[in-house]
């Protein structure tokens, strides 16, 4: 009989605290003995060169350089044994189209609940395919049922709150940037404000924290 052996993960990111927090969720809610957080694909290689190969790769489908498309065919070729699953904040389907013609295990979106996640990464262990579907019973279907906080509520301005309404919608720092017309690092330092008044270490401890609740702008 072969011996079991603890799953181990990377996951790819190019927002270091979502990259580690993600990380440290794997580890501390999903039995992983080791999981790490990597900001781009040459520190991936540099890391798998190393390190081994994963049973997990959780890949964010947005990079700096673009999709992470050419990644993922690179990965699939490269390491055929590793499970793949891409997240991302961005919620078009044609997103989820194009990673499952890549015949990628798994695709789930940043702000799909904790529990959620654990189920997809669970699934996409056990060898089944896991393609986020809002449609689809059971999974996290919006805001409907959730709690409404105004930013006072929580101690933040009515700038953090807007920036932690869309953080709760999985979009990327770039993307709250674009939508409320600030700059990056201004969105990045709201950012570090609003943890730090909420007492949260990363992003995916504060989006646990805010389960069920939703921030009224």
């Amino acid at each position: 009989m072969t011996p079991w052996h603890p799953p181990s993960a990377v996951v790819v990111d190019d927002h270091p605290l979502v990259a580690r927090g993600i990380a440290d969720y794997l580890r501390t809610h999903c039995g992983f003995a080791r999981a790490e957080g990597i900001c781009g694909a040459d520190a991936l290689w540099a890391h798998l060169e190393q390190a081994g190969v994963p049973t997990l790769a959780l890949v964010d489908f947005w990079l700096p350089d673009g999709t992470a498309l050419p990644l993922l065919a690179r990965l699939r070729d490269a390491c055929p044994a590793v499970r793949l699953l891409v997240i991302s904040g961005d919620d078009d389907p044609a997103i989820r189209d194009k990673v499952r013609r890549l015949a990628v295990d798994g695709f789930l979106l940043k702000h799909a609940e904790p529990a959620v996640f654990a189920s997809a990464v669970a699934a996409v262990l056990r060898g089944d395919g896991w393609f986020d579907d809002a449609s689809v019973p059971g999974r996290w279907n919006g805001d409907a049922r959730s709690l409404p906080l105004s930013p006072a509520e929580l101690g933040l301005t009515p700038r953090q709150g807007e920036v932690l309404a869309l953080m709760l919608k999985g979009l990327p720092n770039k993307r709250v940037a674009q939508q409320l017309s600030l700059t990056e690092q201004t969105v990045k330092e709201h950012v570090s404000g609003i943890l730090s008044r909420l007492g949260a270490r990363t992003r995916v401890e504060l989006i646990t924290r805010l389960r069920g609740k939703r921030i009224d702008v």
